[in-house]
């Protein structure tokens, strides 16, 4: 048994933090969190290690919904991908995965570029990182946000993870493929992109009825949830009629969509870290990128007035370096107009919810998995404090320590 004592605990659940809390795991899960007035007491022959957190607050691991593994961040240009053999880039997934976990994030989605290869060997222990749910493909027409072709003729789409499909029958025989290797979430385009280089963000990408024969195909291949990215508001619409689980990005939503968002019952995960760095990008992207994020900035609050359920993803590694992903719920409470603790929330249980692991993971409470982590200070005074690295001192995942920069005795 791990005993927490001397903490502040935000478990969450968006309640006001609690003083002089104590947090009890015992054998990978939470055995109790709350006050420690009304903490069992610890048998001695538990074997329990207390560790003094002297005023320092315990959260729930926290995820990143929005992904990309394969990819470098400032660190790289994804063409590089093309130059090396794909044993050698999943050697490359190491350092990005284990960055991820040491800056808190115990669960991420990546929504194109690693398959359940990559998830498993986390699963079971071979490579340490976060929890992985995985796409492997982001599927779109030809010519479309997951089309690669280069005007030279070179064709980077399958190794940057692209899969292009033309039809709603292609669509659902694709879908199903995906689905039968084991993924989690089906990725799709339903509108064009910054980094793409055929299409922008305000055009029409997948067409509604595509976009309903996936979400048809994923829930009848055991109930698995589609992921829109969908920027420009042609995109966003099919995406939202045609039932997609979370509309990614979503920069130019209306007030009557995010209505509609709502009584659907749909995620919006805003990504508002994502900008384009000028020296990994092409010139056309950057101008698309300052462009659409000046909507982005302008276009979320709007969205968390509206009542949408707000999830917190990056696209950590198109743009943001990998370990940097806490810095979005700094950004939430900047430009979304949220409190510290409805951002950290979002970074939490609302996550969870999204990726449909919230009755074990998301919140710190008896019988759940003990993912947590522990932050220098008050996050729900300053967001800014968990993106920030250093302040983040301890990383427990399934009750392991992941990360110990607080050097605590464990």
């Amino acid at each position: 048994m791990i005993v927490l004592r001397n903490a502040r605990l935000i478990d969450g659940n968006g309640g006001e933090p609690v003083p002089d809390a104590t947090v009890q795991i015992a054998d990978g899960k939470i055995a109790y969190a709350g006050p420690a007035s009304g903490a069992p007491k610890v048998d001695d022959a538990q074997d329990a290690v207390a560790v003094d957190l002297q005023g320092d607050t315990v959260c729930p691991g926290f995820f990143d919904v929005h992904v990309h593994l394969s990819l470098p961040g400032t660190k790289g240009s994804p063409i590089m991908a093309a130059m090396v053999p794909p044993s050698y880039r999943y050697f490359q997934l190491i350092d990005r995965l284990k960055a991820t976990l040491e800056a808190g994030v115990t669960t991420v989605r990546d929504l194109m570029g690693v398959d359940v290869g990559v998830r498993d060997a986390v699963a079971h222990g071979l490579v340490e990182g976060p929890r992985l749910l995985v796409a492997d493909r982001m599927l779109s027409q030809t010519g479309g946000h997951a089309d690669f072709h280069a005007p030279s003729g070179v064709d980077g789409t399958g190794i940057i993870g692209g899969s292009l499909v033309d039809t709603p029958d292609e669509a659902r025989v694709r879908a199903r493929e995906l689905l039968r290797e084991g993924v989690d979430v089906i990725k799709v385009a339903s509108s064009g992109g910054v980094s793409s280089p055929s299409d922008d963000p305000d055009w029409l990408g997948a067409r509604e009825e595509l976009v309903s024969a996936l979400v048809e195909e994923a829930a009848n291949y055991g109930g698995r949830p589609v992921a829109a990215h969908a920027i420009g508001l042609a995109g966003i619409t099919a995406a939202v009629k045609a039932g997609v689980r979370s509309i990614e990005h979503g920069y130019a939503l209306t007030d009557e969509l995010r209505k509609e968002m709502v009584e659907r019952g749909q995620f919006l995960v805003p990504t508002l870290l994502e900008t384009l760095h000028p020296d990994t990008a092409t010139p056309q992207a950057v101008a698309k990128s300052t462009k659409w994020h000046e909507i982005a900035q302008a276009s979320i609050r709007a969205s968390v007035e509206a009542g949408i359920k707000i999830a917190v993803g990056t696209d950590a590694g198109l743009v943001p370096d990998h370990g940097t992903n806490l810095q979005e719920i700094g950004l939430l409470v900047k430009h979304g107009g949220m409190t510290p603790m409805q951002a950290i929330v979002a970074g939490t249980r609302t996550s969870a919810e999204l990726c449909g692991v919230d009755d074990t993971l998301g919140t710190l409470e008896a019988g759940k998995t003990a993912d947590v982590v522990v932050v220098k200070g008050d996050p729900s005074i300053d967001a800014n404090l968990v993106g920030d690295n250093e302040n983040i001192l301890l990383v427990l995942k399934e009750g392991k320590a992941k990360s110990n920069r607080g050097g605590f005795a464990l």
